[in-house]
């Protein structure tokens, strides 16, 4: 999961995926803004087929934040 959400981060954002680790902070690290938090965001719904309640969006600090999160999300769908 966090291959997938790591070359989708760095398409987004022009970055070398080998910059990007699960303790990358979106912003701070990898210079996302909040258009590009919603773009990210919308691509994943669309991938994965869910929706990310807003409540869970103040929580992504940072990479790691979005994969446990799509984790969460996809154990929950396998049950």
């Amino acid at each position: 999961m966090f291959d997938k959400v790591k070359a989708i981060l760095a398409k987004q954002l022009r970055k070398d995926p080998a910059l990007i680790t699960p303790e990358s902070k979106i912003k701070r690290d990898l210079g996302a803004d909040s258009i590009d938090i919603l773009q990210l965001l919308m691509r994943i719904e669309d991938q994965y087929g869910i929706v990310i309640p807003d409540e869970s969006l103040a929580t992504f600090e940072t990479v790691g934040d979005v994969v446990a999160f799509l984790e969460k999300q996809e154990e929950s769908l396998n049950i």
